[in-house]
């Protein structure tokens, strides 16, 4: 918990994805005070959410009633994979692998079928999570627990070759949704010649990296973070294919057992996206 400016804890108020009220999903980050359920003075869990300077189309976006709350809900976390996927410039040709099924990986995986990516492999160690990629239109899912992630996709999308000549993997672009150091070193031992690395998951623990590994694929190397841009310009897709993103949802609960949420949500493996619901409180 953090501490106050006379080293005394502090509670911070939470609810960083919000909808609700007369249909509005909000930016976190456009509030003065700081941003909402992420350390600032606001939070979406509280029983009013003031929304500080309102302006739509900056601060709040208006969504149909055919869109329900819960789904609507998941604007915040899909702008973040859609800035993932803009920062990786992704074409229709290009074979993708995406490491780690959470919402966050799951949403790249839509918004580069959307894009009209030709394939896309989903990488995770829990089945049911891969189950899900698959119900989301990956055409492909790898279990890295159990399989040889360089072999599969040798196997999915053909060999290449890094600069010097050895063998790779045919995938253009890897995208690390997990934030683990496997996925790090399976990459470089994947890439080949000019394959790019999006980074888009908050690394845990630092890791070795091989350099070495990197000079020979030229891997490029690129971060993203947040959604400078993106906040609303997913809304109007979402709203279209609302009925693909309410896959994501792997448990909806209610406020009065919000604890259960917040453990489902901290428990590897639990659940995939858990959303609060105020609907059916009196």
């Amino acid at each position: 918990m953090p501490t106050g400016a006379d080293g005394s804890m502090r509670s911070i108020p939470l609810g960083h994805e919000p909808a609700g009220g007369d249909r509005v999903v909000v930016n976190p980050q456009g509030a003065p005070s700081g941003i909402i359920g992420c350390g600032g003075e606001l939070g979406g869990m509280s029983e009013y959410l003031l929304i500080e300077d309102a302006e739509i189309g900056k601060s709040v976006a208006v969504f149909p009633y055919a869109v329900p709350f819960d789904v609507a809900a998941l604007n915040e976390p899909m702008a973040v994979a859609r800035h993932c996927v803009n920062r990786s410039e992704a074409k229709p040709g290009d074979k993708v692998v995406v490491f780690g099924a959470g919402p966050i990986g799951l949403g790249a995986t839509i918004w580069l079928k959307l894009r009209a990516v030709k394939h896309v492999v989903v990488a995770d160690v829990i089945p049911e999570r891969l189950e899900t990629a698959l119900a989301i239109d990956a055409d492909a899912v790898i279990n890295s627990a159990e399989e040889d992630v360089t072999a599969r996709l040798t196997e999915l999308h053909g060999e290449a070759a890094n600069a010097l000549g050895q063998p790779r993997a045919g995938t253009d672009i890897y995208i690390d949704a997990a934030g683990v150091a496997a996925v790090f070193n399976a990459t470089v031992d994947a890439a080949k010649w000019g394959a790019k690395l999006v980074m888009v998951a908050v690394q845990k623990k630092g890791a070795d990296i091989d350099l070495g590994g990197m000079l020979r694929s030229e891997l490029t190397l690129i971060a993203s973070q947040g959604y400078p841009t993106e906040i609303f310009e997913v809304t109007p897709e979402i709203v279209e294919h609302h009925e693909r993103f309410a896959k994501l949802i792997s448990h909806r609960v209610p406020f009065r057992e919000a604890d259960r949420a917040f453990e489902l949500a901290m428990t590897p493996g639990a659940a995939e996206k858990v959303v609060v619901t105020f609907d059916d409180e009196v």
